[in-house]
């Protein structure tokens, strides 16, 4: 399948869309997601977390298969993170990352939230989406309640991001 993706990059990026994740996607979500946790990109998800948090995701999905997914995870009255962001590999470089930070802003918009943040090892492609670097230790605190079970926690190597939503370009 990830041949077929990348035949023909211009038809994808008209015909692929950011949707709503549905129950039917979260099976093949932990498997993305968790794939990039393997290797210490992000955090692992458990099914229970996934099926709580599901009206936080978006996904792309390429002949009925979840490609890439994202969430975006109000953490409290002004804020909200963009997170599990994971593309397949072999998807990459498409434009779907892009495509799923994009409907987290606008969802965030929408919700008529202030900021966006990200806690990412390629703060580059935030930057390619308006985000700008920040100190971790402005945000909520609520920020740190994933934290804590983070293998890296106490050598944390993730670059808080910070969107600023009434600004950023709809």
């Amino acid at each position: 399948m990830t041949g077929e993706i990348a035949k023909d990059r211009a038809s994808l990026r008209v015909d692929l869309s950011a949707e709503r994740a549905t129950i039917l996607d979260v099976a093949q979500m932990i498997g993305l997601v968790n794939s990039f946790a393997e290797r210490g990109e992000m955090l692992p998800r458990t099914p229970a977390e996934l099926y709580e948090t599901l009206r936080d995701f978006f996904v792309v999905r390429h002949e009925g298969e979840v490609v890439a997914c994202a969430a975006l995870h109000v953490t409290w009255h002004d804020l909200a993170e963009v997170r599990s962001l994971a593309v397949r590999e072999g998807s990459q470089a498409l434009g779907l990352g892009s495509l799923l930070v994009r409907a987290c802003v606008d969802e965030a918009r929408r919700l008529g939230l202030k900021r966006v943040f990200a806690l990412t090892m390629k703060p580059a492609f935030f930057e390619r989406l308006g985000f700008a670097q920040a100190d971790v230790m402005t945000l909520s605190r609520k920020v740190w309640n994933e934290c804590y079970r983070c293998p890296k926690f106490m050598s944390c190597d993730e670059i808080a991001m910070l969107l600023d939503v009434e600004s950023a370009a709809p």
